[in-house]
């Protein structure tokens, strides 16, 4: 059974480390050439480049490079579903424009057809109640010229009569005699009908 190591231990160990690490370091630096600029290190520099840069490339050719290419490959792919959409609604949205326009303008067809009907209907309207109103008015007019007329006609005949005596008066109070009624009577007549 493997037993953990005690914080102390721990410590221990790293520090040992740091002190391995500041002793290579101060060695190095003795020396007098900065470590990287070493020509001593060269090789294993080189080395382990060239394996961080074979690993890299692995990881990014065969992980990352994929995935940014499906994510690239997703995306001009929902772009191009989305433009198929726009379209799609465009043209939606213009037949809809288009039958917009189409049902309006029935609409005015329709609402000016109605409102000459109704011109139309008002005018026969007025026509026929202007006529009747004439026509009442013209029966009234011929009524008021036959009253006229018929009281004309027997004003005329109280006319005779009145004349008739009158003129039998006149006629008596002038020469003295009285002449009959039926003289009288014609007398008047030739004279209102001359």
């Amino acid at each position: 059974m493997q037993v953990r190591a005690s914080r102390a231990q721990r410590i221990g160990v790293v520090s040992a480390a740091a002190s391995v690490m500041a002793v290579s370091a101060d060695t190095a630096f003795a020396k007098g050439a900065f470590p990287p600029f070493d020509p001593t290190f060269f090789a294993s520099q080189i080395f382990w480049l060239a394996i961080s840069f074979g690993a890299l490339y692995w990881l990014m050719s065969r992980i990352a490079l994929p995935r940014v290419g499906e994510v690239l490959a997703e995306r001009s792919t929902t772009i191009a579903r989305d433009l198929d959409q726009a379209t799609e609604i465009h043209a939606k949205v213009e037949a809809v424009a288009k039958d917009h326009e189409h049902a309006l303008a029935e609409s005015r067809r329709n609402a000016q057809a109605i409102a000459q009907e109704a011109r139309t209907a008002s005018a026969r309207e007025t026509d026929a109640k202007r006529h009747a109103t004439e026509a009442e008015l013209g029966a009234k007019l011929a009524a008021a010229e036959k009253t006229i007329a018929d009281r004309k006609t027997a004003a005329m005949k109280h006319v005779e009569t009145i004349a008739a005596g009158a003129a039998a008066e006149i006629v008596g109070k002038l020469t003295g005699q009285s002449p009959t009624d039926a003289e009288t009577a014609a007398a008047v007549k030739s004279v209102l009908s001359a």
